[in-house]
């Protein structure tokens, strides 16, 4: 278990610090195994999303990609009785293939042709109840004062689907965090930032690190975050071999 405060030293080996005028932030550094011949061979990317933190994660593990949003309403499904793992599984490969079917792939001017087209979903897991982004700044409060002094889980499902030859790759990583007692009055500093707004948990790890919240974890910080971008590195490098 790790625990990561603003004030203490980062000793998770994904994970740097970096320090600027804000205070401090989290990357996941660009480590050397990732910049070698096989991921210059990589297939590009497709990351069938806009979501800004995916992207970053992306390209700190140095993964070459484009990034687009499928036309797909999901705000009506809901999980019914399906767990955690099974959901976020189906839901990554759910965007996966409308950006496949939507021909999204070839729609890019790109220098080279999209060999894999990835969908993400992440989700938390509380007492086995399934927890994704806060509706309102209502909703937001009431999921923040469970996490508060407490257990999760989070959970992301990745799909990757090769657009030429149907080929397919859907998994899903599971990381474990306690969120320290927070006070009142950072919870409502919070949500006055409207920072919450479409993060799984209604908070991304990263943040609440830089702003001081106690959090433990077990498990990758991508996974947290989004995507656990340096195990997509090396998948990508698998399919790369063949």
């Amino acid at each position: 278990m790790i625990l990561l405060t603003k004030n203490n030293p980062l000793q998770h080996p994904n994970l740097t610090r970096e320090r600027d005028r804000r205070g401090s932030r989290i990357t996941l550094p660009l480590r050397e195994h990732l910049v070698t011949t096989a991921a210059q061979s990589r297939p590009l990317l497709l990351l069938a999303s806009r979501s800004p933190r995916r992207q970053e994660l992306l390209r700190a593990a140095g993964i070459d990609f484009v990034a687009a949003q499928p036309a797909l309403d999901d705000g009506d499904l809901h999980p019914g009785e399906a767990d955690a793992q099974r959901w976020v599984a189906a839901m990554a490969y759910l965007k996966a293939a409308a950006a496949v079917r939507q021909g999204l792939h070839t729609a890019l001017d790109t220098s080279r042709p999209v060999g894999v087209v990835l969908g993400a979903d992440t989700v938390v897991s509380l007492r086995g109840r399934i927890i994704g982004q806060p509706r309102d700044r209502a909703d937001a409060e009431r999921i923040l004062r469970e996490l508060a002094d407490a257990e999760h889980d989070v959970l992301t499902g990745v799909a990757m689907l090769c657009p030429a030859t149907g080929r397919r790759d859907i998994w899903t990583d599971r990381a474990r965090v306690e969120v320290g007692p927070i006070a009142d009055v950072e919870i409502e500093r919070y949500l006055e930032s409207n920072a919450w707004r479409g993060k799984a948990g209604a908070y991304n790890l990263s943040e609440r690190i830089a702003a001081g919240w106690p959090i433990r974890y077990e498990g990758d910080a991508g996974t947290i975050m989004g995507l656990p971008a340096v195990a997509v590195a090396r998948r990508l490098d698998a399919w790369s071999r063949g």
